[in-house]
C-alpha cells in the first residue's frame, strides 16, 4: 500500500455485516485498533499487550466506501508525528484488488504508566524504533 511500511490484511466476515450488507462502521475502528496493535507490538518487539503502555486518546474515521463481505482489505497504518507524552498515527483501509478506499483516519496515543496511572514521556527507544520504520525523523518540531 502506497505510503505505508506496515500492512494488515482482513478479511471481511458475515458477523462485520450491518442490516444493510456493507461492514459496520464501529467494525471499521475496530480493523484500525487491530492494525494499531499489530503496528506498535512489532514495534516494541513484543507479543503482549501489558508491554505496550500506551492508551488511546482519541479516534478521527472519515468513511469514504462501504466495504463488503468476502473483500479482502489491507490496513495500512504509520506514525506521523511524536511528541513528548503522546504521537499520532495514520491508517487507510483499502480493497485488495481494485485499491479503492474505505477508510481514513488518524489517532492519538499516550504514553502511559499504568501503575502511576499517568502519562510519561514516549521512551527514547520507541522513538528511534519508529523513525527506522517510517525511515524519517518523527519528532514534533517545536
Amino acid at each position: 500500500m502506497q505510503g505505508f511500511n506496515f500492512v494488515t490484511p482482513i478479511e471481511v466476515r458475515f458477523r462485520d455485516l450491518d442490516s444493510l450488507g456493507h461492514v459496520n462502521n464501529a467494525v471499521l475502528i475496530t480493523y484500525l485498533e487491530t492494525a494499531r496493535v499489530k503496528y506498535l507490538l512489532s514495534l516494541v518487539e513484543r507479543e503482549s499487550l501489558q508491554d505496550l503502555n500506551i492508551i488511546l486518546a482519541e479516534v478521527t474515521c472519515s468513511y469514504r466506501s462501504p466495504a463488503y463481505y468476502g473483500e479482502s482489505l489491507e490496513t495500512g497504518v504509520r506514525i506521523t508525528e511524536i511528541g513528548n507524552k503522546s504521537f499520532v498515527m495514520e491508517y487507510r483501509i483499502e480493497e485488495r484488488e481494485t485499491r479503492r478506499t474505505v477508510v481514513t483516519a488518524s489517532s492519538i496515543q499516550v504514553a502511559y504508566d499504568y501503575e502511576t496511572q499517568q502519562s510519561i514521556p514516549v521512551p527514547a527507544r520507541f522513538v528511534e524504533r519508529a523513525e527506522v520504520l517510517e525511515d524519517r525523523s518523527l519528532r514534533k518540531s517545536k
